[in-house]
């Protein structure tokens, strides 16, 4: 690599590293870690720029010329802003975080998607146009693990900056366990919700089929001894943080009962809890069987699903949407689960008023007041180009919780 390049990423590794050993990181950390115990404590406020995220680090502002060299830069420059600029709740370790080349083949069909511009939304394919007719056409996805590509990179990445930030493995192959996004490619939505009615059986059995593609792929991970401890300073599921002395474990290889799981359904908002109950919930709750603690929830209204999300094994975090009824979340989930509210992010992405935000806020901390909770603001696909929103929100809902826990 160009040596420009090189001592770019080692500088960015040096600053990085300085930050994951402040006073105020370990404080962090430390709540983290009662938090995700349930100690209640001032509630953990974390911003995630997620789609925004083009508006703020253009390609304009990186300086590496090799490409992968590119994408480090992008990655270290994401968490120096996340700690210089947004100042929430996140946590850096003093680690580069890595995975294993792990893939599949897919399901034996091909889902065709269609990009929308500007990242505009997209449209897609379903390849299973009649679920009697066209399952035979589907097979359980064959896993690999590319140990050569795998070590390969470590030995990069070590001989960049090792002796700085330490190359780790931790997080997970998957972003979700909830079964039915993967559906809903292979059969499209309204259909998914149709076959409910008029193909029950049929139903059933993908959604048994697809129960057991993701207990192969976990029976595979472990077998090959492959499995990613996530009880770091990670993000999980769809908000909060990883650390937790619960799950830590020296067993190597790490045991997938030792990690956090996460299950969603946000597709299905349209659907019956009745429905919920019989054609998604039974397929996903074999599932997070499997693991230490779980995570369940993103865009949905779970309160509606509640007499069967309480039913999960090992349930932690509730993700509390803008949808929720929150009054009857923080009754359902008093000490016992994390309150995890998603404020509306339209509140930053179409407009800002602050009297709204802090509105709002107040909403959350009012019903939330006995329940351990964090706010995480996310799904913030844009910021019209004005990222000082983003940091601005932060300082917003630290200053209301302040208020509120003082």
């Amino acid at each position: 690599m160009p040596n420009k390049d090189r001592e770019i990423i080692r500088s960015l590794a040096k600053k990085l590293l300085e930050l994951a050993h402040t006073e105020e990181n370990e404080n962090k950390r430390k709540r983290w870690y009662k938090h995700n115990a349930l100690e209640k404590g001032m509630p953990m406020i974390l911003c995630s720029p997620e789609g925004a995220w083009t508006e703020i680090l253009t390609e304009k502002d990186l300086q590496c010329e090799e490409k992968w060299t590119r994408d480090i830069e992008h990655d270290l420059k994401v968490c120096l802003y996340a700690a210089e600029v947004l100042k929430d709740d996140g946590v850096i370790d003093p680690y580069w975080y890595v995975n294993y080349g792990v893939g599949h083949d897919g399901f034996g069909v091909q889902v065709k998607h269609h990009t929308g511009e500007n990242r505009g939304s997209f449209t897609w394919d379903p390849p299973i146009t009649d679920i009697a007719r066209d399952f035979e056409l589907l097979h359980k996805r064959n896993w690999t693990v590319n140990r050569d590509w795998t070590k390969e990179r470590d030995e990069k990445l070590d001989g960049l900056f090792g002796d700085i930030l330490p190359v780790k493995y931790c997080g997970q192959y998957w972003w979700t366990l909830g079964l039915t996004q993967d559906v809903i490619y292979l059969i499209g939505l309204e259909q998914f919700m149709l076959y409910m009615y008029d193909c029950p059986d049929e139903l059933h059995k993908l959604m048994a089929f697809m129960r057991d593609d993701c207990m192969n792929m976990l029976d595979f991970i472990e077998k090959e001894g492959v499995v990613l401890p996530n009880n770091y300073a990670n993000g999980i599921a769809s908000g909060g943080v990883g650390l937790c002395h619960e799950l830590d474990c020296s067993d190597n290889p790490y045991p997938m009962n030792k990690t956090w799981g996460f299950s969603e359904s946000q597709e299905t908002v349209g659907v019956s809890p009745e429905m919920f109950g019989e054609f998604i919930f039974p397929y996903q709750t074999e599932i997070l069987e499997r693991f230490g603690l779980n995570c369940y929830g993103c865009c949905e209204a779970v309160h509606s699903r509640w007499d069967y999300l309480k039913k999960i094994p090992n349930l932690r975090r509730m993700s509390v949407s803008p949808w929720c009824d929150q009054n009857k979340m923080a009754e359902y989930l008093g000490k016992n689960v994390i309150f995890s509210r998603k404020p509306n992010p339209t509140q930053v992405c179409a407009s800002f008023d602050e009297d709204e935000i802090r509105q709002d806020l107040r909403t959350t901390l009012t019903a939330a007041k006995d329940n351990v909770l964090e706010i995480i603001l996310k799904d913030t696909h844009t910021v019209q180009n004005k990222p000082q929103r983003l940091a601005r929100w932060v300082e917003i809902a630290k200053e209301e919780t302040e208020k509120m826990y003082r």
